[in-house]
């Protein structure tokens, strides 16, 4: 129990850190999502499904398509989102109207 103790106190004393690396992590991310390859799909999904993964669910092990340097920015977001303060789309400027570009580009079946 004292373990379980010390290691929600130490997590809650990095959520700064992790605040600020995952924030930069889509800012990375973002405008890769927005393009139209393979990868930019894998983003986009994810992105998604870290939104709203009930309306936008996300397969992990697409995550094994991305290159490292990326699946690693995807992760810091993960470990952002596990005491999420914000939204994922509020912690970007413009972040709803991006979050609807990721929709209509890599969910257009959603909006029937």
């Amino acid at each position: 129990m004292a373990t379980a103790i010390a290691d929600a106190q130490s997590h809650q004393q990095r959520l700064p850190a992790i605040a600020t690396a995952g924030t930069q992590a889509l800012y990375r991310l973002v405008p890769l999502a927005l393009r139209d390859t393979g990868q930019s799909r894998v983003l986009g999904r994810f992105l998604l499904g870290i939104y709203n993964g009930e309306d936008f669910p996300f397969e992990l092990s697409a995550l094994r398509g991305l290159d490292l340097p990326l699946f690693e920015d995807c992760m810091k977001i993960l470990m952002m989102d596990y005491t999420p303060d914000l939204e994922v789309h509020e912690r970007i400027e413009n972040g709803s109207r991006i979050w609807q570009q990721l929709i209509e580009k890599w969910a257009p079946e959603t909006l029937e």
